[in-house]
């Protein structure tokens, strides 16, 4: 498959606003977990919270989408240039050949649990200001994002839980190999709310603490939010020396559980060996694996029998969701630009430090941040019901 240029990214989470904030949290181990003081939410966890969000306000023509989803999408579409850089794609290409291609699971479902706090105690009807289609909807982060860049393309949201934001980049490559569009916007957004703290608190999938990611006492996951953008171009017939490129994309579907990967990894390994078939490498060819890592007992140890079973025990991995949190259906696009970053810094991540390591995963986690060249990475995002989706990024030259 030929490669897609990555010719503009940026990232907004806990950790920073934008990609100098986000490198320098990288850089420095730091992570932007505290304990949850979410909306009086009353659980014992840790959250990756984004500050000031709900200081956004939307402009007149689009108050119906105003919701946090939506709120933090627009805060991080100001960082980096990258709305600049979409109106520029836009003059090459034109508006109707740009599509927009976003992830989220939850969407505004905030502004519904708001609603539903507020409904009329005689009629029992909902708010007259409430507009699911706007907020709630998993489209409405798409459409606001299309209004917003004022792009004509074809425009999708994908919901597949924590692989979302890693599928819309399999979905625009797709298109762009189809020759239906020039560019695309990709990338995922998710924000805090009650239904998916109270939901995986309810799994016992929570950490009481900052999850620690393949620890050899991990208690489970942290949750968090971001917003992260990608934009997608064809290739140039020169690119810069330090340009990033969309190698291969990898998809599977364990079919195994509902909210349990397959313990021996089947699916991730399958959507890993497609990533890699797809860009014509062989496992030897990647420097770094940024895992999906949630620090799950599970999850972990099947992700780690899968990259064992690919790569053995001597490619450099890790994951960086101790710093970032688990940012679910935003967590794709985080770090696919988690690893453009990586690329163009030459720095392998290894994320804030979390006690003695699982020995037993027979894999090479890092202990520490790696500081060489970095030629290609694979990135792995998998979610509930075996969604599972394996990225491979590298540099032009």
């Amino acid at each position: 498959m030929p490669p897609v240029l990555v010719s503009r990214f940026t990232a907004t989470s806990c950790i920073g606003r934008g990609l100098d904030q986000t490198l320098a949290a990288l850089l420095d181990r730091q992570s932007g977990l505290k304990p949850c003081a979410f909306q009086g939410i009353d659980i014992n966890t840790w959250v990756g919270e984004v500050d000031a969000v709900d200081d956004e306000e939307m402009e007149p023509g689009l108050r119906d989408f105003n919701c946090r989803n939506n709120r933090l999408a627009q805060l991080a579409l100001r960082q980096d240039g990258f709305a600049e850089a979409v109106d520029t794609a836009a003059s090459k290409w034109g508006r109707r050949r740009i599509g927009v291609f976003l992830g989220t699971s939850t969407a505004g479902i905030l502004q519904t649990e708001w609603a539903f706090r507020h409904l009329d105690p005689v009629s029992g009807c909902l708010p007259a200001d409430f507009v699911y289609a706007a907020t709630h909807s998993p489209y409405s982060l798409s459409d606001f994002i299309r209004r917003k860049l004022r792009l004509e393309g074809p425009a999708m949201s994908v919901s597949s839980a924590c692989s979302s934001s890693a599928k819309v980049l399999a979905s625009a490559k797709r298109m762009l190999d189809a020759g239906l569009i020039d560019a695309a916007v990709v990338g995922g957004v998710d924000s805090l709310c009650a239904t998916t703290l109270y939901g995986f608190h309810s799994l016992g999938l929570l950490a009481d603490g900052p999850c620690r990611p393949f620890s050899d006492d991990r208690k489970g996951i942290s949750l968090g939010e971001a917003a992260a953008y990608l934009l997608l171009e064809r290739m140039p017939g020169s690119p810069d020396s330090d340009a990033v490129l969309l190698l291969g994309v990898g998809e599977s579907s364990d079919a195994y559980h509902m909210s349990s990967p397959h313990p021996d990894g089947l699916g991730a390994r399958m959507a890993m060996e497609q990533a890699l078939s797809s860009a014509g490498l062989s496992p030897a060819s990647i420097d770094y694996i940024n895992l999906h890592g949630t620090a799950t007992l599970n999850n972990d140890s099947s992700e780690a029998k899968a990259v064992a079973g690919v790569f053995g025990a001597t490619t450099p991995c890790s994951s960086t969701k101790g710093a970032t949190g688990h940012t679910l259906g935003a967590a794709g696009a985080l770090e696919a630009v988690i690893c453009a970053i990586a690329i163009q810094h030459d720095l392998m991540p290894a994320g804030p430090e979390a006690g003695q390591r699982d020995t037993t995963t027979g894999i090479q986690y890092l202990m520490s941040n790696q500081r060489q060249r970095v030629s290609h990475i694979l990135s792995n995002s998998f979610g509930f019901g075996g969604s599972n989706c394996s990225l491979v990024f590298g540099r032009s030259a």
